[in-house]
């Protein structure tokens, strides 16, 4: 007995003719308004709606209220390894930025305090962070670092914000050599579409962080929330003990 084939959505067959057309242009290109597409396609408005709303959750299209759609920027390919934004960006030519949201002290919890391997009630340095690319918002970080461990750091990041790391190797000594990442997809809350110019709801990705210095002392916890249309990470696996 054969198998019947699925049906194939109008707007899934929409969504590959606009990929097509998008090839042709440039980033940062404008597509023509949702009527003409409707007109060329020979479908609905809603159908078109529909294909372009996917591909700019996916990262390929771009929109931006009240001026229309445009051909997205590649996105940043991100190597998953224990380096600083700055480096990071740099490396793939993109020009870093970053913006001190808020530095300030907090005061541990259990679960923050067996992070940082300080007590639960202890002093803790929290910088919040937007990360920027070429004046474009892409990330925003959390930070966690025990106040203790790392005095006068405020003052140091608030008089120069340059990477948080080259500031703990330079002034303390202290160079991260391993770290536990974990990365997890969620949307976009107000506040974070906000600071990041895009729409509620947009998936993200979050990536947390436990690194650790070379004596195996844990120095920070990062939550970082990275635009879902603008990043994508990499990584190289090896096989346990060699391909067999």
């Amino acid at each position: 007995m054969t198998e019947e084939i699925a049906r194939i959505p109008k707007y899934y067959d929409v969504k590959g003719r606009l990929l097509e057309l998008t090839k042709s242009l440039a980033p940062g290109s404008p597509l023509p308004p949702e009527r003409t597409l409707a007109v060329l396609f020979e479908t609905s408005r809603t159908t078109v709606r529909q294909a372009l709303a996917e591909l700019v959750v996916e990262g390929r299209l771009l929109r931006i209220q009240g001026k229309g759609t445009f051909v997205a920027q590649p996105k940043v390919a991100q190597v998953l390894q224990l380096t600083s934004y700055t480096g990071d960006l740099r490396t793939v030519g993109l020009n870093p930025d970053t913006k001190i949201l808020d530095i300030s002290y907090i005061t541990a919890d259990e679960a923050l305090g067996h992070r940082l391997a300080i007590r639960p009630g202890g002093r803790v340095l929290r910088i919040h962070r937007l990360r920027l690319a070429n004046g474009e918002p892409m990330s925003i970080d959390t930070t966690h670092l025990s106040a203790r461990r790392f005095p006068g750091l405020r003052k140091q990041l608030e008089t120069n914000p340059s990477s948080l790391y080259d500031t703990l190797h330079n002034a303390y000594d202290v160079r991260l050599s391993e770290a536990e990442e974990v990365i997890e997809t969620i949307l976009a809350t107000p506040y974070d579409a906000q600071l990041l110019g895009v729409d509620v709801g947009l998936p993200m990705l979050l990536l947390s962080r436990h690194a650790f210095d070379a004596d195996g002392h844990p120095v920070e916890w990062a939550q970082s929330l990275y635009r879902g249309d603008r990043y994508k990470f990499v990584t190289r696996l090896r096989r346990p003990g060699g391909v067999s």
